[in-house]
Formats: structure tokens, C-alpha cells, sequence
């Protein structure tokens, strides 16, 4: 069953409630649900991989997040083309919506676009330079440094706007309409999070353009403390409140 987080001092009325989609039995929502939940928000925690149903409006939330997963955005599982489907949802209703990896992967593929991995056989499974666009640059300051773990990217769809772009993987962050955004990087990671995806994944440092698990750790003592400054402010941008620094 589908699970509520809730952060509510006494007395204080019910707060808005964030659609949060993940896609394991253990996933987390990392930074990006703490700091939601400090922003007061709710997290309406769904996992459609273990039967959870999403909902047929977002009447009832002030936006939804689709996190990331191992699997791929063109893998045939039914719940891979119910999720793909169910964006139409927060679009039409103009909801604020944030895909991450997976979750942006899935939005370009709703909007055209296609899901596939590098022709030279890259990934990007580590720490990678960021370079905003000029749209990226007028919204916001942007990390020079993203964290990786992914084998394929999306193409831009069609009327979206490229906010940043890296050396590998072209497509990095995207605006679609007023309020659908995706990212391929990941920010909501904490170190327990990276250090069980460097354990976990370790198989996968092998592929070409990977790094070692060491240098995802010792990249994070250097990077992420500006990765965790940026996504406060996105997310104040995407879902339209404050997030305390």
C-alpha cells in the first residue's frame, strides 16, 4: 500500500500534499522529500512497481515528482506505459511536475521524444560537468558538477526548453510548458543513498565512461554541497514555495 509522510506540528491544518513516484520496495525520496516536507509540504508516497495506483486528477496535490530506477523508460512492464500515460494528468491540469532520470526520460517519451543510449556506448555514472543554456542561465545559477547513474538519455521534445547540457549526454534539464520540468542528473541523493548505490552497483562501473565507486564518494566530498544549495532553490521554483537553505 501506498504510504503519507507526514511532518505536522500540533494544531496546524492538513498541508499540501507532493505526489512522490518511486519505483523499488526501498527507494527513497532522498533530499528532495526532506526538503519538501521543511517546505510543509506532504509526500504521498506511491510505487506503482508494487501495485500502487496513481491518481486519476491532482486535484488533491500541489504537484507530483517521478524519481528514478533501474529499469528503462522503454522496458514493456504495464506500469512503465501506466506511468508513461498517467503524465497527461499533471499536463493537462498544469500541476507542477519534476521527472528525475527515469521520471524525465519517461516525460520526453510522453512528449515525442525518444529514450535511447549513447551511440558510442557511453554512460554516465558518476560525477560529470553541467553547462546551463542560456534559458538555464536566466532562470537560476546552476552546479558545474551533476551526479550520474544512468546507461541511456532523452532526446529534447518538441516546444521544450534545454536548461542544461553536458559533454556526453546532450540533454541534461528541460522545461516543458509552465510547470514540467525533467533532470537526467540526480540532487536528491544523501551519502547513505550513494553509498548504498556504489555498492549495489558496483557491476556497472565497468561500462564504458563509468567511474569508480571511489570517486563517486570522494567526488561528493567536493561537489555536492553546491548540488544541495541548487536543488533548494529548484525546487522552490518548480513547486512554487519556499525551501529553507
Amino acid at each position: 500500500m501506498f504510504q503519507t509522510e507526514w511532518m505536522e506540528a500540533a494544531g496546524h491544518t492538513q498541508r499540501p500534499k507532493i505526489l512522490a513516484v518511486l519505483h523499488q520496495e526501498r527507494s527513497s525520496t532522498g533530499r528532495v522529500g526532506q526538503l519538501l516536507l521543511e517546505a510543509g509540504f506532504v509526500l504521498d508516497i506511491r510505487r506503482p512497481p508494487l501495485g500502487d495506483p496513481l491518481p486519476d486528477t491532482l486535484e488533491n496535490h500541489a504537484g507530483a515528482v517521478i524519481f528514478g530506477g533501474p529499469m528503462s523508460a522503454n522496458d514493456p512492464e504495464e506500469y512503465i506505459r501506466r506511468e508513461t500515460d498517467w503524465l497527461s494528468v499533471p499536463l493537462a491540469e498544469e500541476k507542477p511536475f519534476l521527472g528525475i532520470c527515469l521520471g524525465a526520460q519517461m516525460l520526453s517519451n510522453h512528449l515525442g521524444g525518444k529514450v535511447s543510449p549513447h551511440p558510442d556506448g557511453l554512460v554516465e555514472i558518476g560525477w560529470y560537468p553541467l553547462q546551463p543554456t542560456e534559458a538555464g542561465r536566466t532562470l537560476m545559477d546552476w552546479p558545474s558538477m551533476v551526479y550520474h547513474f544512468h546507461r541511456e538519455g532523452f532526446e529534447l521534445p518538441k516546444s521544450a526548453t534545454l536548461l542544461a547540457t553536458g559533454n556526453t549526454y546532450a540533454n541534461q534539464a528541460f522545461r516543458y510548458g509552465k510547470n514540467a520540468w525533467g533532470v537526467q542528473f540526480h540532487a536528491e541523493l544523501t551519502r547513505a543513498m550513494m553509498q548504498r548505490w556504489v555498492v549495489r552497483g558496483s557491476e556497472r562501473f565497468s561500462l564504458c565512461g563509468a567511474q569508480q565507486g571511489r570517486d563517486h564518494l570522494e567526488g561528493r566530498m567536493i561537489h555536492d554541497a553546491v548540488l544541495k544549495a541548487w536543488l533548494q532553490r529548484f525546487l522552490g521554483i518548480v513547486f512554487g514555495a519556499p525551501v529553507a537553505a
